[in-house]
């Protein structure tokens, strides 16, 4: 695999977070002034990963910081006539420095789910998805409905809406911490794993990335879940509700400019402002917590 490549195969791992439960958080400031002062800053401070593809990372080790989350995020504070710092954090990372305020947002391809609504402000929605497995050619992993996922292995990340989902499913986790793609999708093929759960996009982006690698998503099996059903949205603190004015002003503008359905083209292949148009196989309510066995 060339460098190029190889940085484009970015972790399912980190991919995942996007569906990672909150953490621990600081207390929120209600005041005014506060509000009002984030909101005038000139140059915003927007934690990102930096590490997820086609959402937010570097096209080599030393290239500059790009993705569709982190275009978007640019775009709204040039219209806003402000300059954008990245950190580039893990995803608890993100959401501690966006509630404790060393961060002003967080864009990451956050699924707006009812606990993120409950603690964190929510810009207006500016993707759309839908979620898929991906199990083996020669076999299927043995997968043909959702009940076949029942004793199967699944392979993500610790915590997720995908790996509590499995569980749910009767699947057995096998939770990897940080590894990229090729990782994944290796152990699957080989049968160390059968089955891998994340978004549609992420997961047509990731098997492209890696030729023959003997896999397939399923495709009367696509879903959606209570955590993700809402669309993808910048995180904010509660408190900063001018900012959260000014940012939503700005998304629906470049949302009806055609500006953000032009960056997801370049970096997804589709429009994703859009609701896609295919069948969901089933909607699945999350339960809030998994024992990660």
């Amino acid at each position: 695999m060339n460098k190029t490549k190889k940085w484009l195969v970015l972790g399912l791992g980190l991919s995942l977070v996007m569906s990672l439960g909150l953490v621990g958080c600081g207390k929120t400031s209600s005041s005014k002034s506060t509000n009002a002062k984030v909101a005038d800053k000139k140059t915003l401070i927007v934690a990102t990963s930096g590490t997820l593809y086609p959402t937010s990372f570097h096209m080599s080790k030393n290239s500059k910081l790009t993705g569709f989350d982190v275009e978007v995020v640019r775009a709204v504070a040039k219209g806003l006539g402000k300059k954008v710092k990245f950190q580039e954090l893990s995803v608890d990372g993100q959401l501690t420095a966006v509630s404790s305020g060393k961060a002003d947002m967080a864009a990451n391809d956050f699924g707006l789910s009812p606990a993120r609504k409950k603690q964190f402000a929510l810009s207006t929605v500016y993707k759309h998805s839908f979620n898929s497995i991906v199990v083996r050619n020669k076999d299927d992993s043995g997968i043909h409905n959702w009940a076949d996922i029942k004793g199967k292995k699944a392979a993500g990340e610790a915590g997720t809406s995908y790996q509590r989902l499995a569980q749910q499913l009767g699947a057995k986790l096998v939770n990897y911490d940080n590894v990229s793609n090729d990782v994944y999708l290796k152990d699957l093929e080989k049968g160390k794993t059968d089955v891998i759960m994340n978004d549609y996009y992420l997961q047509k982006l990731a098997l492209a990335a890696v030729p023959n690698n003997g896999l397939h998503i399923v495709k009367n099996m696509y879903f959606t879940t209570t955590d993700d059903g809402q669309g993808v949205g910048i995180l904010m603190k509660k408190s900063n509700t001018k900012l959260k004015q000014e940012i939503d002003k700005e998304i629906k503008k470049l949302l009806k400019d055609g500006t953000i359905k032009k960056i997801s083209e370049k970096y997804y292949g589709a429009d994703v402002t859009k609701k896609p148009n295919v069948h969901i196989s089933k909607n699945f309510t999350i339960k809030s917590t998994s024992t990660g066995q």
